[in-house]
């Protein structure tokens, strides 16, 4: 049985995957380089790969909840 550190735990990570869920990433227009580094990327590409994505999504996240 898992004890209280590990339930609140598991409570605040339920927590922040339901307000990530409940604010997703807007949709991006096309711009012609990456959205977190500004490489030149191909239509309809927004980001290099999915490093790039994933870090652009953390801080957009991050900047929503400040």
């Amino acid at each position: 049985m898992a004890d209280p550190a590990d339930l609140a735990q598991a409570q605040l990570e339920r927590e922040e995957a339901l307000r990530r869920r409940a604010c997703p990433a807007p949709i991006l227009p096309y711009s012609g380089q990456c959205y977190w580094c500004g490489d030149p990327l191909p239509v309809p590409r927004r980001w290099c790969d999915a490093e790039c994505r994933d870090d652009w999504e953390r801080d957009h996240a991050r900047r929503a909840r400040a």
